[in-house]
């Protein structure tokens, strides 16, 4: 794996020890970023099952401000610091050990906002819709924030989320890319954090 595009171009990222990380492959991000991007213009971004940071590193090679990284696995952590140290980006970065439930509630208290999002789950839990949801009820969200969904080809999200609306997705075999835009008014922002609550209340 590498930085593929930006300040940071060609500088090779470690993989996590182990088999338990399905790192973004270079191919797949490369046309993911050309769908959002493909460069930014400052902004901060947040990459919240992180693995090896490449997504979030990726951003910020190419014009983010700031990223925060969060992941639960030490091995991940471990990983994230070292890349971003060889892209040379760790003074833009924050980095945390945590579940992603528990890391929303932090970034709330700490009073974050994020243009851009990555969630790329284990494939076995399907719920970067209620992952959204909850992002909008804690206000975690700028106006027209980006978030980039990674999941697997033969599940289907909605192509409406309440705050959401699907703009483009494309499937690169058992991966599936679905970007979504966050759009809701502050009216609709009111009514999806109760939606948010009635979901994660399960």
């Amino acid at each position: 794996m590498r930085v593929v595009s930006g300040s940071a171009k060609g500088r090779p990222l470690k993989s996590v020890p182990g088999t338990g990380t399905r790192p973004t492959t270079d191919k797949v991000k490369e046309a993911m970023f050309s769908m959002i991007g493909p460069y930014f213009d400052g902004g901060a971004a947040l990459d919240l099952f992180a693995g090896t940071g490449g997504l979030g590193i990726e951003a910020l090679s190419r014009g983010m401000d700031q990223a925060v990284f969060v992941d639960m696995e030490q091995k991940s952590i471990d990983t994230v610091r070292a890349n971003l140290k060889a892209a040379r980006v760790e003074e833009q970065a924050e980095v945390y050990r945590n579940d992603a439930g528990r890391a929303l509630s932090a970034l709330e208290k700490r009073g974050r906002s994020f243009d851009l999002v990555f969630l790329d789950p284990p494939y076995r839990l399907k719920y970067g819709n209620e992952l959204m949801l909850t992002m909008v009820q804690k206000g975690l969200l700028r106006q027209d924030a980006v978030i980039v969904l990674e999941h697997e080809s033969s599940y289907e999200y909605p192509e409406v989320i309440p705050g959401f609306r699907r703009t483009r997705q494309a499937v690169y075999g058992e991966t599936a890319v679905s970007i979504y835009k966050y759009e809701a008014s502050p009216q609709e922002e009111t009514g999806n954090a109760k939606e948010g609550n009635d979901e994660s209340a399960d």
